[in-house]
């Protein structure tokens, strides 16, 4: 193996953990009935694909979501429901990727949407040490700013291409086996944390 000079980490699964039921649940109380056909833990259908790959904004999202489930729902209440996926965001793995970040570049590859990356990630809400994400990377791509969604593999060449990486000295950190398949297939070292897992030791491993 190449040596690695970069780290490539998911979002959620990876340094958030996720509970796809909870966001299920809270969707349907606000009268998205067919909540389980449309969200997946790793992406979208429907209209909550079309708001993650950035074919609609958040305020057409919203509009297109208050006529899918056929009531007036408080921009308030659709925000709760999509952190409804995020159970915890735990410190030591973002202060583990500040020390990562003296020796390598730090990306981040998220299939997200800009209700969770404007109205919390990008926030002083986002940890308990009062960081945005983006105080943790060197640079994030995201799906909706992109304009496609993993496992696509034009997210990983956008990537690659705007930040001069070579895929051979690069480890990618994906919880989806399709994203991780993709990354193989494309040159990457790859590593596939189960949700919840502390990957630390993992990590390290993979990089001496």
């Amino acid at each position: 193996m190449a040596k690695i000079k970069n780290i490539v980490f998911d979002l959620g699964g990876v340094l958030i953990d996720l509970d796809h039921a909870q966001a299920v649940r809270r969707f349907k109380e606000i009268g998205v009935e067919d909540a389980e056909q449309l969200l997946d833990p790793y992406e979208q259908k429907g209209i909550f694909l079309e708001v993650e790959n950035g074919t609609i904004s958040a305020e057409e999202y919203c509009e297109k979501l208050r006529k899918h489930a056929g009531k007036d729902i408080p921009y308030k209440d659709i925000k709760h429901a999509w952190l409804g996926f995020i159970t915890d965001t735990p410190q030591y793995k973002l202060d583990y990727l500040l020390k990562l970040r003296e020796h390598y570049n730090v990306y981040l590859l998220s299939n997200t949407n800009p209700i969770i990356q404007e109205g919390w990630a990008r926030t002083t809400q986002f940890t308990p040490a009062g960081r945005p994400i983006g105080a943790y990377f060197d640079k994030m791509y995201t799906s909706y700013e992109v304009g496609v969604t993993k496992p696509d593999r034009k997210i990983f060449d956008y990537m690659i291409a705007d930040s001069s990486m070579i895929p051979a000295e690069t480890l990618f950190v994906d919880d989806s086996k399709a994203n991780i398949e993709v990354g193989r297939s494309l040159g990457f070292a790859t590593y596939q944390p189960a949700n919840g897992e502390d990957w630390r030791e993992a990590i390290d491993a993979l990089l001496k």
